[in-house]
């Protein structure tokens, strides 16, 4: 075997398809934010407007952040020096579990060094726990929990997305007294609909299953306290498990589970993916702490949120641009072809100075390629403006028609 002829073959297959990712180097500037800028293979320096970020509200740059980070790293230096078993448990990281854990009404909450290890190293540990366990999962379950499933062992069932009815024939065709686990997320990041969390909570009681939701897109944002979708709609006390995230609402990083306290104590004793790892720097769960914190009062920035993404998804209506609108804060725009996304996606950076990242495969599915806009409360007026006009001038200048593009 030519193994540098095998590695140019899967990256000219990328190339072939037009799935080639390419990373685009960027500097955001505190207090500045959306604004940063971009600097070209050539060395040279470009002001850009980030149109695709997943700091949902800004709280990358907060005050309030910054200066409990800040304070922490004053204090206590920059690693956690350890494992949470070994020397990396601070009370920082304590203090940041009791955050989530209130956040959520859970009696524990526990944290891993992201959302796609939380997870992951959750799901593949369960049937350790309920030897036998069957776990539903929907067929748009975010990666990390498709691995996690895969990873586990165990039984699983893959329903149809959203499907209720589908989740309940798989349910009824199992044996009743196997232990059952229905994943699911509150809200799913390349559409941006929502899953029916209710429905799946009723199934779950009537087949006596546990119950897990990923409400990564919906924690901080949601709810009166940004306990995600589970709290906007009075759900949470009905979820065994609730994952979240630090990295995106709450412009920080990691990522956690919240839970009973035995279920917490369980996963942190079983779980390879947290026994193993090095913890979270106490600078980071202090300004994740500072940061859930602050969310849990203030709905303003939450309201102007949701006032951005839809002032944003009628511009776009009103241009006939093939948008994906569910009611939520994600705005995709669908392409239908990965080249043409690409393509797109460059002349707004290099044309307009408007970054939006290309959605491809494996992400989304083949034909639904996409350019998917995450508005904030820190994109205002003028930004809004400038990518309508930029939108509005490139799907023209492609010559193509716009509900073609789409398919």
């Amino acid at each position: 075997m030519t193994y540098e002829a095998q590695l140019d073959q899967a990256l000219g297959q990328l190339h072939e398809e037009g799935r080639y990712r390419t990373f685009i180097d960027i500097v955001r500037h505190k207090g500045q934010f959306p604004h940063a800028t971009w600097s070209r293979p050539d060395g040279s320096q470009k002001p850009v407007t980030v149109w695709c970020g997943n700091d949902y509200l800004g709280m990358g740059q907060h005050p309030v952040v910054l200066s409990a980070m800040h304070d922490a790293i004053d204090e206590v230096g920059a690693g956690s020096g350890g494992t949470r078993n070994i020397s990396g448990t601070t009370l920082y990281h304590k203090a940041l579990e009791t955050e989530l854990a209130d956040l959520h009404g859970k009696e524990a909450a526990l944290l891993f060094t992201s959302a796609y290890i939380a997870n992951d190293a959750t799901l593949s540990t369960l049937p350790k726990l309920f030897p036998g366990l069957i776990i539903y999962s929907d067929a748009l379950n975010h990666a990390s929990m498709i691995e996690g499933v895969r990873r586990n062992g165990g039984a699983k069932r893959i329903f149809r997305h959203n499907d209720v009815d589908h989740l309940r024939e798989l349910l009824e065709a199992d044996d009743p007294a196997a232990p059952k686990l229905i994943a699911f997320e509150s809200i799913y990041s390349m559409d941006g609909d929502f899953g029916p969390t209710e429905a799946f909570c009723d199934l779950a009681d009537e087949f006596n299953a546990l119950t897990y939701i990923d409400e990564v897109h919906a924690v901080g944002m949601y709810g009166p306290r940004g306990g995600g979708v589970s709290e906007r709609d009075r759900l949470a006390h009905r979820i065994d498990i609730i994952n979240g995230t630090l990295a995106k609402a709450y412009g920080v990083m990691g990522g956690y589970i919240a839970a009973s306290e035995k279920m917490c104590d369980a996963i942190r004793s079983y779980a390879p993916g947290f026994i193993f790892t090095t913890s979270l720097p106490p600078a980071v769960a202090a300004g994740a702490a500072a940061s859930v914190r602050h969310l849990k009062t203030d709905q303003a920035l939450r309201d102007l949120h949701q006032q951005q993404a839809s002032i944003l998804k009628t511009r776009f209506k009103a241009l006939g641009l093939p948008l994906i609108d569910h009611g939520s804060h994600i705005v995709p725009v669908t392409v239908g072809n990965p080249v043409h996304t690409k393509m797109l996606s460059d002349m707004l950076l290099e044309d307009h100075g408007i970054y939006v990242q290309p959605i491809n495969y494996p992400t989304v599915p083949r034909g639904t390629e996409r350019l998917r806009f995450t508005p904030s409360p820190v994109h205002g007026p003028k930004e809004i403006d400038a990518l309508v006009r930029a939108m509005d001038a490139l799907w023209s200048h492609c010559a193509l028609n716009r509900q073609e593009l789409a398919g």
